[in-house]
């Protein structure tokens, strides 16, 4: 298991553990359709990297319940949001 995941620390980062699981199904998705991901991870396990994402603020959960990236601003005002709609 993933000793991250054993701790209240990233539980708190998201908002409560039904967003954390939702935030992780549905980056894992995204990953397994071909997403790149955002952190250097020597890893092939994707939760792995997923739980990293998360911990290096690099994804997060918006209200919408879409999966956001922490990278670069749009003009909305806020991160860009990843097309899950196709999965």
């Amino acid at each position: 298991m993933i000793d991250a995941l054993k701790e209240e620390e990233i539980v708190n980062k998201v908002g409560g553990r039904f967003k954390l699981s939702t935030l992780i199904q549905k980056r894992l998705a995204a990953i397994n359709a071909g997403a790149r991901p955002l952190v250097d991870l020597k890893s092939d396990n994707p939760m792995e990297v997923v739980v990293e994402e998360i911990l290096q603020d690099k994804i997060y959960l918006a209200q919408t319940q879409h999966v956001q990236t922490a990278g670069d601003i749009s003009d909305a005002g806020g991160p860009p949001e990843l097309d899950l709609s196709a999965l």
